[in-house]
């Protein structure tokens, strides 16, 4: 039987589907990229529109909604082939656009991560996942959105919604991509042998940094909401929450680049961690202070799919309860011990203890990773031959690996977060005048978040009709003025 008998969908060679196309890896990657983008849009949205406030939830949510618009522009303009396009600098790619038909059709390729050895035979292949370029740059852009959004968490109530506009592209351009080429695109650090599987490094602990870097530099939030900034909506919370947990299934189980065994054991690993480390979270509040609190099971599940992203993918199951142990101890201990007693992190006012959250479960995760990665799984997805976990013989020469990488990413991420606000400060404020910080959201965007009446509002005589009742009691006439007013809103003065 020939082609011409059958369905396209069944010939050999379809004219969309070349030679080396798979098509389970493309679903799959494709798939995982669209979760991930869910985590910050709409998740984060939500969760950060309903943690904060209500006087600053439009402004919270639509600081992540412009930063996930404006990364996937800029992306796709220069910012992907930055990250991972052919190598500038050791730490950079070389800028360019990812928009054309020619370039974006044809197989996936890494071209940095390609290394020889001195006689000029290959130590590591290329990254050729068996997909088109499309699909990776997509799935490569919700990573860099998600980044930013986080950062966000860290100055939300009072910065400049104008000088965010301007921050978020820049911080994209200037420190994401560095790092990113660094771990992943065939930098440095990544023929060094760093291990980072899914962001630990590259994500958490970059938007941990340069969040607190941020916060430092904007300012703090007005006294009275430092005090006291009570979530406005507590299951919708939750609802952003549990989008952004089960995200989690594309965040670290595509990055294998392929629907393989490393995919399915990440995504197994990253819920076992979540799991573990919320309820060690929860615990810890009960003992110390005698109630679970959901703010904090939420916080500690962050750690836990933080934690484990690093090594997702490499280390045995047993080994994530081990991380989601230490994931739901260690940050609870910096924010809710030693956060009290440190001069520095009590002046920094971090909304939402990303430095917490993210930079301290991030080094965590990545130094955990360091010791417990398992030879075969990371035979099966790390670049350099023979890394492995201290634990299982890769010597101390790994964990010092592990720390140096976290040390160039710390400081790379305050240098840069630095410069970035230092060039915005000079044209535009990086904080609202405390006249808007009092108002919130209809200061800083004309809208709020709840159309409720007399909460906060003036009376006004144009949109609202006064009756006046008296003791004669001319009910006929009452009644004629509320039909003809209907839903305009009626103030009756007795």
């Amino acid at each position: 039987m020939d082609n011409s008998t059958i369905g396209i969908a069944y010939q050999s060679n379809p004219p969309s589907v070349p030679d080396w196309l798979n098509k389970g890896d493309n679903a799959w990657q494709l798939v995982a990229a669209t979760l991930v983008g869910c985590q910050s849009m709409p998740g984060l949205v939500i969760l950060y529109g309903s943690i904060v406030k209500k006087k600053w939830a439009v402004n919270s949510a639509f600081m992540a909604l412009y930063a996930f618009a404006s990364t996937l522009i800029v992306w796709v303009l220069v910012g992907y082939k930055m990250a991972f396009g052919d190598r500038l600098l050791p730490f950079w790619g070389k800028a360019g656009a990812a928009l054309s038909q020619k370039y974006l059709i044809h197989r996936a390729s890494l071209p940095a991560t390609e290394h020889h050895y001195h006689n000029g035979t290959i130590e590591t292949p290329m990254t050729e996942p068996f997909y088109p370029q499309a699909t990776l740059v997509f799935f490569e852009f919700v990573f860099a959105a998600i980044t930013i959004i986080l950062l966000a968490g860290s100055v939300l109530g009072r910065m400049n919604i104008k000088a965010w506009m301007i921050f978020a592209p820049l911080w994209l351009l200037f420190s994401y991509t560095i790092g990113a080429f660094s771990l992943w695109g065939g930098g440095f650090l990544y023929h060094w042998g760093v291990i980072d599987y899914s962001g630990g490094y590259v994500i958490h602990l970059a938007s941990g940094v340069s969040g607190f870097t941020a916060a430092y530099w904007v300012g703090p939030r007005l006294k009275s909401d430092r005090e006291r900034f009570s979530p406005n909506n507590i299951l919708l919370m939750l609802t952003g929450a549990g989008m952004l947990w089960l995200g989690w299934s594309g965040f670290n189980g595509g990055a294998p680049y392929a629907a393989n065994i490393t995919a399915a054991v990440a995504v197994l690993n990253t819920h076992v961690c979540a799991a573990t480390s919320l309820l060690v979270w929860t615990l810890l509040d009960v003992i110390f202070f005698s109630k679970p609190s959901v703010i904090g099971a939420v916080q500690g599940m962050m750690t836990g799919l933080v934690c484990i992203t690093p090594g997702a993918g490499l280390v045995h199951t047993w080994a994530a309860i081990v991380m989601g142990i230490f994931a739901g101890c260690i940050p609870w201990f910096t924010m809710m011990v030693l956060h009290k007693k440190s001069a520095l992190l009590q002046k920094v006012d971090d909304t939402l203890a990303v430095f917490h959250t993210h930079a301290v479960a991030g080094v965590l995760g990545g130094v955990l990773t360091g010791l417990l990665a398992v030879p075969q799984l990371s035979s099966f997805d790390l670049p350099v031959p023979g890394e492995k976990g201290t634990f299982y013989g890769g010597g101390i020469s790994q964990l010092f690996k592990q720390i140096v990488g976290a040390l160039f990413v710390i400081g790379w991420n305050i240098f840069s977060t630095t410069a970035i606000l230092w060039v915005i400060a000079l044209f535009i404020p990086l904080r609202m005048p405390d006249e808007q910080l009092m108002i919130g959201d209809d200061a800083a965007h004309g809208e709020e978040a709840y159309a409720l009446w007399g909460d906060g509002d003036k009376f006004d005589a144009t949109r609202h009709e006064t009756i006046v009742t008296n003791t004669g009691g001319d009910e006929d006439n009452m009644q004629r003025q509320l039909n003809v007013m209907g839903a305009r809103g009626v103030t009756i003065q007795l």
